[in-house]
């Protein structure tokens, strides 16, 4: 595509609205945690499940002040870059806000890495030193000793044992002094596409998303309590991070996503709001239904990626309005559905319209803008998004082009302007020249009752270039259905029946496999990437032959 020509399109999708104001005074995250603390000094500010700790606002700032002070004594310092291993206890936030307010950068690093994986991160983002709870000091020291770069490896579990002992550290007098485009994270994306990339992100990116957050939609606030269960070192806690001290509002840290007990928790906790993507909402739908369903304080939810058919029934069950919310790593918050036109897209598969910092635009293959009801690429600008691939010019070119950063998607618009998601562009197949969404394919399967999970990937084919296989993990009602047997077929033909009562011919998958689970990232998406890899036919139901595969 010749993204060259977007820079001068205006998209039917783009409205000239006024880019979301700047929070007065604060221009970095420390600045903003001294506000909180004067605003709210007694609040509580975070609360953890796991460790039952809570902290007020004002010792937010205490303890992200000492740890600054352990650090700078350490030898950290403005600009170094820094890796955390840590899980979603205190330890993680208040070293990320320290690092931020000394000036130096964050290299999350996934709890689930083991040595050759986290080694790479480390050594491609040039990361000085590593801090590390306990439970990973080995795996941190390991990591040391293979990276040259690395030349300190720290305990944040005995850096933070001195602050809650009294024992404060030397404190630091030049923080906060770095400015808004100041590089806050190093943040590695997944790497659905190869190793994963390091995105630059600044301290204007976390503050554009809580100022929107806050002006915008939900409009946090002091009386919120918000909930997050991703692990820290994916990008959704941190914002909730700062958007709960740009709002006030407490933010309760689980450890990590139990579908089970989630909604317990909600109502232990007394959540406003929260924040979920990928299989959650489907998840949540499985467990049991509860006559407590409705006992909860949630005035808003928002989701990336909420299933078109069970919206009304999300709804429905928990008497709480759903909101649609599209975002990236790279990007922030980009897109989003407010009160105003929420009934009306209940059930649509909306994305609802730019933020008040970003623009979008839908452009085919010549870079022109398209028409209502016509897919192409879905393209990002404004403030706050990333400034770059760490150290990868080559991907950077490529994804930011003219101001314009290109997401991978496919959306296209309707006459009022609003954005509808269509699929990635590698989440296309190709069978006999007819295009078909893997996502449409999915929705239309997951309606079946018997289907619990599904993932739908190509596999090639000779006479017809791509045939279309779906993945399925049965819901608990059917389980216990023995893998290439005739309740399997009979199964298979069933769901079969139902997708070619909803889809064109041509949409409904040929190959069909059980499986007792599907790989998924941390976002809790399908990592159709591995499914992809590892598409073999064999042990496959083929509706077409009616046989099993070898």
């Amino acid at each position: 595509m010749n993204f060259g020509q977007a820079d001068s399109i205006r998209s039917r999708t783009v409205t000239d609205a006024p880019s979301i104001a700047r929070s007065a005074g604060i221009d970095n995250l420390g600045q903003l945690i001294l506000r909180a603390a004067e605003q709210w000094p007694q609040q509580t500010a975070w609360r953890f499940d796991t460790t039952a700790e809570t902290l007020t606002f004002s010792q937010v700032e205490q303890v992200t002040r000492h740890l600054a002070g352990e650090m700078a004594a350490a030898g950290i310092r403005s600009g170094d870059h820094v890796a955390v291993l840590a899980r979603n206890t205190l330890e993680f936030p208040a070293a990320w806000l320290a690092l931020a307010r000394l000036g130096a950068v964050i290299v999350p690093l996934n709890v689930s890495y083991r040595l050759t994986d986290a080694s790479h991160v480390v050594t491609h983002a040039r990361a000085g030193f590593i801090l590390a709870v306990d439970e990973f000091r080995l795996l941190a020291s390991e990591v040391g000793e293979r990276c040259t770069a690395v030349h300190t490896v720290l305990s944040l579990n005995e850096m933070l044992g001195r602050w809650r002992s009294g024992r404060v550290a030397n404190l630091v007098t030049d923080l906060d002094q770095v400015a808004r485009d100041h590089t806050a994270n190093i943040q590695y994306t997944s790497g659905t596409t190869g190793k994963p990339k390091g995105c630059v992100l600044g301290h204007d990116y976390w503050l554009a998303i809580a100022e929107t957050m806050q002006q915008e939609f939900p409009h946090l606030a002091p009386a919120d309590v918000m909930l997050t269960v991703q692990p820290f070192h994916y990008i959704d806690p941190q914002w909730n991070v700062v958007s709960a001290l740009l709002a006030g509002a407490e933010l309760v840290v689980l450890d990590r996503f139990h579908p089970s007990t989630f909604w317990q928790q909600v109502r232990a906790y007394d959540v406003t709001y929260f924040y979920c993507l990928g299989l959650m909402p489907t998840l949540l739908l499985k467990m049991p239904l509860s006559a407590d369903d409705r006992n909860n304080r949630v005035r808003a939810i928002q989701a990336s990626a909420i299933p078109a058919g069970l919206h009304r029934t999300l709804e429905e069950r928990w008497g709480v309005p759903w909101y649609e919310a599209y975002g990236m790593t790279e990007t922030g918050a980009d897109l989003y559905v407010g009160e105003l036109e929420h009934d009306e897209l209940v059930g649509s598969g909306c994305l609802g319209r730019p933020r008040s910092h970003r623009e979008a635009i839908v452009v085919n293959s010549a870079g022109q803008s398209c028409a209502p009801g016509e897919v192409g690429a879905l393209l990002l600008r404004g403030t706050g998004l990333m400034h770059g691939y760490f150290d990868d010019s080559a991907a950077t070119e490529a994804a930011l082009v003219g101001g314009w950063f290109h997401t991978g998607d496919l959306a296209s618009t309707d006459p009022a302007g609003r954005l509808y998601y269509r699929g990635r562009t590698k989440d296309m197949i190709r069978r006999s020249g007819e295009n078909i969404s893997a996502i449409e394919v999915e929705e239309v399967l997951g309606l079946h009752p018997a289907v619990g999970l599904t993932a739908v990937v190509p596999v090639a084919d000779e006479l017809r270039g791509e045939e279309v296989l779906a993945y399925i993990v049965v819901a608990e009602a059917w389980q216990g259905i023995p893998f290439q047997s005739d309740a399997a077929s009979e199964f298979f033909q069933a769901v079969q029946a139902h997708c070619a009562a909803e889809l064109a011919y041509f949409k409904v998958p040929r190959y069909w496999k059980l499986t007792d689970d599907l790989p998924r990232t941390v976002s809790e998406r399908i990592a159709k990437h591995e499914l992809a890899q590892s598409g073999s036919l064999s042990g496959a139901w083929d509706a077409a032959e009616g046989r099993w595969n070898d």
